[in-house]
């Protein structure tokens, strides 16, 4: 794996991990979700790269190593940063994989520059809408992120392996990964409050119900079911509604958490490369 920056608009280059693959294998985008950052691609990435494919997971615009501009954080301007991504690494057609937040992103990015992806797996993602939701007030008080900063890392690290006793270590270094850590050993999340709240703001105001009947590529579903039954009912209602809007669709649940990437990356990689291999996206 090697790690780069690639301009992609004036003043912003997005930090990326890169696993080489043979230049006529499809590749693999992976795409975080909010306050994420691309090392919770880790296992699934190497596992992709294993058997073959080329594989890129980035940090999107305000998070982890990427630039941090002031603004920009609405999906015209993070699907345009991942299109010139694409056409800056030469990417042949990549499936475009994002989870939570990322999954909207890709539907954004495969809706509004048809033709650059061959497909798109929305994990845990991509039909999230707020529009439920009584107006901005209520979104930015019910949604906006803990505060963690000034948390000792080792206490931070000890907090993540207590709610998640089954997460391989990768997924654990790459939760930590979302945090800068400071000289006196405590921490900062890498993006920053105002531009998390500009980013619940655009997933506030996006119109989903008109975004899905554009995008014109396969597009496999991938939510998660945790145990919440009243949750999870809501969840099949609201991916039901999104298969139906999408032109060409799929569904496989996961009974996990919503980082299933984090949880299970040899069966998150296994559904990918697996879906791809059948060819439901060609």
């Amino acid at each position: 794996m090697e790690e780069l920056h690639v301009a992609v608009a004036e003043d912003v280059d997005l930090h990326v991990l890169r696993w080489s693959g043979p230049d006529d294998a499809a590749p693999f985008l992976l795409v975080h979700g909010l306050a994420s950052n691309a090392h919770l691609w880790d296992g699934v990435a190497e596992e992709l790269a294993r058997r073959g494919h080329p594989v890129v997971a980035v940090d999107q615009r305000g998070h982890g190593r990427s630039s941090k501009p002031e603004d920009g954080y609405d999906f015209a301007t993070v699907t345009g940063d991942l299109a010139a991504l694409v056409a800056g690494l030469g990417l042949d057609r990549p499936v475009v994989a994002g989870q939570s937040w990322g999954g909207n992103v890709a539907v954004e990015l495969a809706a509004r520059h048809p033709g650059l992806v061959r497909g798109i797996a929305c994990v845990d993602g991509g039909w999230l809408s707020f529009r439920h939701f009584g107006g901005w007030d209520e979104v930015r008080d019910r949604l906006a992120p803990p505060k963690t900063e000034g948390t000792p890392l080792a206490q931070l690290e000890a907090r993540f392996r207590t709610m998640h006793p089954d997460w391989p270590d990768a997924g654990i270094r790459g939760a930590l990964a979302c945090f800068e850590v400071r000289s006196d050993g405590t921490v900062a999340p890498w993006l920053t409050l105002d531009r998390h709240l500009a980013i619940l703001r655009a997933m506030w105001e996006e119109d989903l119900d008109a975004v899905l009947p554009d995008v014109d590529v396969p597009a496999l579903l991938v939510p998660c079911e945790s145990g919440d039954t009243g949750w999870t009912e809501r969840k099949r209602r609201e991916v039901a509604a999104a298969e139906a809007l999408l032109p060409c669709a799929r569904t496989h649940w996961f009974t996990a958490d919503h980082d299933v990437h984090a949880q299970h990356p040899v069966e998150v990689a296994d559904l990918l490369a697996g879906t791809l291999d059948e060819g439901f996206w060609s």
